[in-house]
Formats: C-alpha cells, structure tokens, sequence
C-alpha cells in the first residue's frame, strides 16, 4: 500500500521508550481561537454515512485519488498524510534484512519486514489522513534494539533459531533508522521517501502513489503508475538489491458501516543480483464469503533476463528453494525445500503479528521544523480537531488548500515548474528516487539529531 488513498488507516501506537529530550513523539498543538464554538464529535456511524454520500458522487470516475476532493475537518484522522504513511511499523525487521550470510536468509528477512510493513493494518481503524500538499515534508528517526532473530534458511543449518524464538546473541544497543519524505507533485499526487540505516548498512527508497475508484460498495486501491514498488538495498552486501510490489486492496463495509480492509492480489519480491523471487497470492475470501487473510508463496531461483513466472503454479518444482503460507493479520510460516507446504514436516514461524505494535516515531521538536514541515504546517487544524472546534479546523484546512492553488496560479503565470527540494525529480522512470544535497544532508542531521534547517526559497502552500 501506499500514499493518498481516499480512506487511509490510522492506528493507535503503544508507547515506545522515552524519547531524548531533542525529539518528540507527540502531534504538535498549535493555539488556535478560544472563542471558535467546540462542536460534538460525529460518531462512527454518522462519519461514514457523511463520507458513503461524498463517495457517490464520484462514482463511475476513474481515479478518486487524483481528483484530491476536500472533506470536512471532522471526518479527518489529526495526522499528516506524509506522517502516516511509512513502512517502518518495525523498524526491527528493516534494519535485520542483511543480517544472514545466505541469500535465502536475506530473502527470509526481506519477507520478514514486508508481513510487519502493513502492521498499521492490522492493529488500526480505518480513517482519513490530511491531503498533503506540494512541497510539504516529514522526517524523523527510530531507535530500536537489533534484536529480530537469526532465520533458518536450510534444513541442515546447524542453529535451530527461527523468527519465533525469543533469545537473540545480537547486541541490545539501540540502532537509529532515518526517514525522509517529500510531496514531490500535486498533480498527480506523489511522495517521494528514503530510509537510510548506516549502522546496518540498509537503505530503502521508492514513490508513493494510489490509483482509487469506488465501486459502490467498497474502493478499491491500486498503485499508481509512478509507485514501482519499495526499493531496498544492501550495502554491505555488494549494494545487493530488492524490489517490492504492492498488491491492491479493498476498503470495504461501507454499507454495513464496519470498515475493514482486504488484499486479493499477487505481489512480487525479486533480487536480481541473487537470482532469487518471491511470489505471494494473497486471497480474500473462504466458504461463505468470510474474510479469511490468508496468503501463500513460494521462494525459487529465477532467470532476470528472462522472468515470465507470474503465478504460483508457473514454478517447477525444480527451481523452488522454499514457500510460504499463513495469514497477513496474524502468523506467517515457511518451509525449506520444493514439497508442497502442506506435506512438509517442519514449518517454521517467520513473523508472528500478535504481539506486535507499531514503534512510534522520534520527531525534530516544533521549534526546529519549517513552516512546511508536516506537523507544523498543519498544527491549527490539528489543534482545532482535537478541541473539538471542526468548523474551525475545517476553514483552517481550506486557507491552507486555496493558499495551494494561489500558489500554483502564480507560478503558472510565471512559466515556473515545480523542483522538489529534497529530491532529484517529482517522478523517476525507473520508481527509485535519488536525494539532493539538502535531502544528504537532511538525513545526515536526523543521525546527529542536528535538526535545524535553511527555510525554503519557494513554497508550495
């Protein structure tokens, strides 16, 4: 999944460690009008009664998620879009993916990281993040102990550790993850992000975008043409690459008003450089049309020059190393070899969800961040929600959309497009975004905790 879906999930966080005292895992609060009339919050109901009737209206269009249409403040999760949306659920899971000194194993801890990315999913309710807006970014740290443990990747290997043990011989210290993105283009809507673990030699990288038509029951979402995919890389293995694929998704329950979401759809995992792919079918429903989570893989060798397997049972069994089996919102298995799943004796736990929450985040304090960086910018609406004052927050949200398009008039009229501060481009052919100088230098900061920043030359709202 990516950035900018129509209904997004928000998820509440169990608490982390105590943050430094540069940082800050709370929503900024701004002051905003004490005379602005404090209104009953809608309940959930009512919310997607509001929201199934602002839907209607759109029926039949192609791509929701371009048509960037405004919603009243008290149908809006207090977060921003930028903030939300990540794949560090985890952090553990990144940082360990280079840990095996087998390219199976690395592949075993890619899979690992990709079943907790979606974590938010799972322990969340589904809602509405703010639109982000050109120009606005978001950056913040992790810490986590290096602690995921060692995952067994042959039938012979001497260590009987696998994802479910619980002793681990890494060292406990804290490692920092570093995370950037930026909106990169209002028209479509895209975010360009990158995350950078110098400890563990471990970078990530990739374009956040949502195709999304309603269907009249549910929205259905699909990534959108510039969203290749998340890219990880492995640089103290060779600068080792990974490509991840999203499935599409189904938010659904509208007209029962119980939202709940669901992937049918096959994804890929590839390494070139290792010769190694992934396929995993994700399916929907079971008898009596239950939702039942479930997905199914297999792991096996595979030409690059020449990679038309798509399905499941395209793979010989000659070429398969090992496959997977489970369910995305609870506990996935693998097993080692090319026997079938069901007749292999040994199915080994490779990430158990249950006991799992997303890690918060530490972010720059307010006084270090710039008037459109992602809390900052939209700390009045924010502030406004929470007070409860949704016609305050809701006018709020409109001056800062209609200063967006003042913005986008002028430059028009200047014949001036749009350059992103932090990366290269808005879009990459190839889905991988590259950093400028300031963008280095951004993420250098965030490893030192030196947060301060030249404001920018132009704004995009």
């Amino acid at each position: 999944m990516a950035e900018q879906a129509p209904a997004a999930l928000e998820v509440a966080v169990k608490p982390s460690p105590a943050p430094s005292a540069a940082s800050s895992t709370e929503a900024s609060r701004a002051a905003t009008p004490a005379t602005a009339p404090v209104e009953k919050a809608p309940d959930d109901t009512s919310k997607l009664r509001t929201f199934l009737g602002i839907l209607r209206k759109f029926m039949g269009v192609a791509d929701i998620a371009a048509v960037r249409f405004s919603l009243p403040a008290q149908l809006l999760e207090p977060t921003p879009n930028l903030e939300y949306w990540n794949y560090l659920d985890r952090p553990e899971t990144f940082i360990s993916i280079g840990d095996s000194e087998d390219a199976l194993g690395r592949m075993l801890g890619t899979l690992r990281f990709w079943f907790t990315k979606d974590l938010k999913y799972v322990k969340g309710k589904p809602c509405k993040p703010y639109n982000s807006t050109l120009g606005e970014f978001f950056r913040c740290n992790w810490e986590v102990e290096d602690t995921a443990p060692p995952i067994k990747h042959a039938p012979d290997a001497k260590s009987t550790s696998s994802a479910a043990s619980t002793a681990s011989t890494k060292s406990t210290k804290n490692v920092r993850i570093s995370y950037l993105t930026e909106q990169t283009s209002h028209h479509p809507p895209v975010s360009a992000f990158f995350v950078d673990c110098p400890e563990k030699g471990v970078i990530a990288r990739g374009f956040d975008q949502l195709s999304a038509k309603f269907t009249g029951t549910s929205i259905r979402v699909t990534p959108g043409a510039h969203n290749l995919g998340i890219f990880i890389e492995l640089q103290n293995w060779g600068g080792e690459q990974y490509q991840l694929t999203h499935p599409a998704a189904h938010l659904g329950g509208l007209l029962r008003g119980s939202l709940s979401v669901s992937v049918a759809d096959t994804c890929y995992v590839t390494c070139a450089k290792t010769r190694i792919k992934v396929i995993l079918e994700y399916l929907e429903e079971g008898w009596l049309g239950r939702t039942q989570n479930k997905v199914q893989g297999v792991i096996f060798t595979y030409d690059p020059e020449n990679d038309t397997k798509a399905k499941i049972k395209d793979v010989p069994d000659k070429d398969v190393l090992g496959r997977i089996e489970g369910n995305w919102q609870d506990k996935v298995y693998y097993t080692l070899g090319s026997q079938a799943f069901a007749k292999t004796a040994e199915k080994l736990l490779l990430i158990d969800l249950n006991p799992l929450f997303p890690v918060a985040k530490l972010v720059p304090p307010i006084e270090d961040q710039l008037s459109n960086e992602s809390r900052k910018f939209w700390a009045g609406v924010t502030d406004a929600i929470l007070n409860k004052q949704f016609g305050l927050a809701t006018q709020l949200k409109q001056e800062l959309e209609e200063r967006q398009r003042e913005k986008a008039a002028d430059r028009k009229a200047r014949n001036s497009e749009w350059q992103p501060r932090f990366f290269t481009g808005a879009t990459t052919p190839i889905g991988k975004p590259d950093l400028t100088k300031d963008g280095e230098d951004v993420l250098k900061g965030l490893h030192t905790n030196n947060f301060r920043l030249q404001p920018n030359k132009e704004l995009g709202a």
